[in-house]
């Protein structure tokens, strides 16, 4: 089986297992729990040293849910007029082994839907779904994903339906993933609306971010769209909406916040990213 190289190991996060493994037990030593029994989340994609820690506790959560048979993880960092993109055979690579694609899935969503089709061999670099392989390989050992990217358009929530329906038909059991960033903020984003400093950063925790992280925990799709659009306040916001979607096809009624930070809070500076980790 051909498998897609990792292309952020060694730099963004450590390339080897024991080093993986390492840092997953620190992220973990002081982990929450949460009364929910959640089928999907929300995951940020910063390197590790950065978001890493609620990532791997996002989904250390929703391991302790249950074990299922395919993980549906959306991400990649797209705009309305993109296309989708769907890789559906093969596996990927990580530093504790391959994680398979379910071909099951993928083929038939390719039949319903237009992706453009990545392989071992052709595909976008792309950390939104890459940094979140290591945990998904290390609390599922053995579950297969199917990857795609989706675009933040009324359209992508379509993919929820059939992808859910697909894998019930299949009888698989399935999870849900949507990775994205919050606001980027500062100069080295062409975001300076607020000035710099504290100021910048009360603003963009108590306000900017807080208006989509609110509309996660609403598990309002559309209106997670709608505000990434309108606020640049996600940056992949067809990932995060198409997940809330999936979670709630699959029965999920109320969402929780794990965490939330910016990346000024471990390194500060004028330019500054926010994290969220949610589970639904």
């Amino acid at each position: 089986m051909k498998a897609r190289k990792a292309m952020f190991a060694g730099s963004w996060y450590p390339d080897s297992a024991s080093e993986c493994e390492r840092e997953i037990k620190e992220f973990i030593k002081d982990a929450k729990t949460t009364g929910l029994k959640p089928v999907g989340g929300i995951v940020p994609h910063a390197g590790w040293y950065y978001s890493g820690k609620i990532a791997c506790n996002v989904i250390k959560i929703l391991s302790e849910s249950g074990t299922p048979d395919v993980l549906l993880v959306f991400g990649m960092h797209l705009h309305a007029g993109s296309q989708r993109f769907l890789m559906k055979e093969g596996a990927l690579e990580t530093p504790f082994g391959e994680i398979e694609i379910e071909r099951g899935i993928a083929e038939k969503l390719a039949e319903k839907h237009s992706f453009e089709i990545e392989t071992a061999q052709k595909f976008s670099r792309d950390n939104t779904i890459e940094l979140q392989l290591p945990f998904i390989k290390y609390f599922f050992k053995d579950v297969k994903i199917v990857p795609m990217g989706v675009p933040p358009v009324e359209e992508s929530l379509n993919i929820r339906i059939d992808a859910v329906k697909i894998a019930k038909d299949l009888g698989l059991k399935v999870m849900v993933l949507g990775s994205t960033d919050l606001t980027h903020y500062g100069v080295n984003y062409g975001f300076v609306s607020h000035g710099t400093g504290a100021k910048a950063v009360k603003w963009v925790k108590d306000e900017n971010d807080k208006k989509v992280i609110d509309a996660m925990l609403e598990m309002n799709p559309g209106k997670v769209i709608k505000e990434a659009l309108s606020n640049d306040n996600a940056c992949c916001a067809g990932a995060a909406a198409t997940a809330i979607s999936a979670a709630k096809e699959l029965g999920a009624s109320r969402a929780e916040l794990v965490t939330y930070i910016t990346s000024y809070d471990i390194s500060p500076g004028n330019s500054f990213v926010g994290y969220a980790g949610i589970v639904f």
